[in-house]
């Protein structure tokens, strides 16, 4: 799996890097690294198990990891190839709670709604059997909770402005979230 052998040395580079500090409380630290290679782990896991095809979705492939604090939260940033639009890469970021935050605030099973997404041409585009309604098709899905939230990629067809347009949020069983982003990728060639 690319990207997996330099997510393991970067980490063991955070490990030596904050377990070299000197704040009087190996214990924190320790928790602190367990966790971070437990979270790496179980992010391996779950690509092995999702490319082994347990999943229509399209696959992620996280290509950023960026620490916010020292309770484990991050900012994570995925690569996904839109599956239907060869040439089409949209780079998703969400907030994930490290193990200490979940601890303080009770709150295991779930992640925060935020995301942003950014989409590109990385390549020549073609589009193959798309949705052309309004309410557009799925192009990504992960879960934020143990059950009932999710943050989907959704690809809308805007064919009077000949364009694609993306948009990454949450989706809950009960409460909407009115958090959202956006990104438009234009179909137009130049010269033509």
């Amino acid at each position: 799996m690319p990207g997996h052998a330099d997510e393991a040395q970067v980490l063991a580079q955070q490990v030596s890097l904050k377990s070299n500090l000197t704040l009087g409380n190996h214990l924190v630290f320790d928790a602190y690294n367990r966790m971070k290679i437990q979270k790496h782990m179980t992010r391996f896991a779950t690509s092995a198990l999702l490319s082994l095809g347990m999943s229509s979705a399209s696959l992620a492939e996280i290509v950023g990891n960026v620490d916010v604090d020292w309770l484990g939260n991050d900012i994570v940033v995925e690569a996904v190839a839109d599956p239907k639009v060869k040439g089409v890469t949209c780079h998703l970021a969400y907030f994930e709670r490290g193990i200490i935050d979940r601890l303080q605030k009770g709150n295991w099973f779930e992640d925060p709604s935020n995301s942003s997404i950014a989409c590109r041409q990385t390549g020549p585009i073609e589009i193959g059997d798309i949705s052309r309604d309004d309410k557009g098709e799925t192009v990504f899905s992960e879960r934020r909770s143990v059950i009932f939230k999710t943050l989907q990629v959704k690809r809308i067809y805007d064919e009077a402005n000949n364009t694609l347009i993306y948009i990454s949020h949450a989706r809950d069983v009960q409460n909407g979230s009115a958090k959202m982003s956006m990104s438009t990728v234009p179909l137009y060639i130049p010269g033509k």
